[in-house]
């Protein structure tokens, strides 16, 4: 590339922020364009600076970050976005790679893998991590065997169980250490895979499929 790759990072912790930041000054052929504190905040300075890459906490305050990355492809907006996450449950890697994002790495990664990642999606490629590779590839491997829907994953296994015991979503949260947000999110996979709207059609469906004993 003979111009230097335009980013912007999004993150709500400054710290983290800063640090990556900093590494994105130290390297030549990056440009730091822009910073934002949370999702809404990174939606607008997408809007305005069209960054080539944009590096997004997946958890945000105003908006998350699938959100933002749904709303900038709503708009034909033509930023890449590279999701930097503390959470790596499979199903949430895979709602975002779905949703069009070319990179998912854990915030455990060094500096310079976030910065030879945002340089991998400049140039086209992607930059997974190896565990969101590896859970990609069984949801493959699992739509080809079953020719239709994707099958339950453990954890909306566990959830679909706790609604049939009529536990509320913050009560399941509190029962498996998840958050009420991320327990909902579960909840709203597990609709679209039965194919139903709220919780009495999911046990409903759960039952006549046999996924409820």
């Amino acid at each position: 590339m003979t111009d230097a790759v335009t980013v912007l990072v999004a993150d709500d912790h400054p710290i983290y922020r800063e640090g990556i930041v900093r590494a994105i000054n130290d390297r030549e052929e990056l440009k730091l364009v822009g910073e934002a504190a949370d999702g809404k905040e990174a939606l607008e300075r997408i809007a305005e600076l069209k960054p080539q890459v944009a590096v997004l906490d997946i958890r945000m305050p105003e908006l998350d970050g699938t959100q933002v990355l749904t709303a900038i492809r709503n708009d034909g907006v033509d930023t890449e976005v590279l999701f930097l996450s503390a959470f790596m449950e499979p199903e949430l890697a895979y709602k975002t790679v779905a949703a069009g994002a070319k990179g998912y790495l854990s915030k455990d990664s060094s500096r310079q893998q976030v910065c030879d990642a945002i340089v991998a999606i400049a140039n086209g490629d992607t930059a997974y991590a190896p565990e969101v590779q590896a859970h990609l590839a069984r949801e493959i491997q699992q739509r080809e065997r079953s020719g239709g829907p994707l099958r339950l994953t453990d954890r909306e296994h566990e959830v679909l169980r706790m609604i049939a015991d009529g536990l509320s979503a913050p009560e399941i949260g509190k029962r498996i250490h998840l958050s009420t947000t991320t327990v909902k999110s579960h909840l709203h996979s597990l609709y679209e895979k039965l194919g139903v709207s709220d919780r009495a059609a999911a046990v409903a469906e759960g039952m006549r499929r046999g996924l409820l004993e």
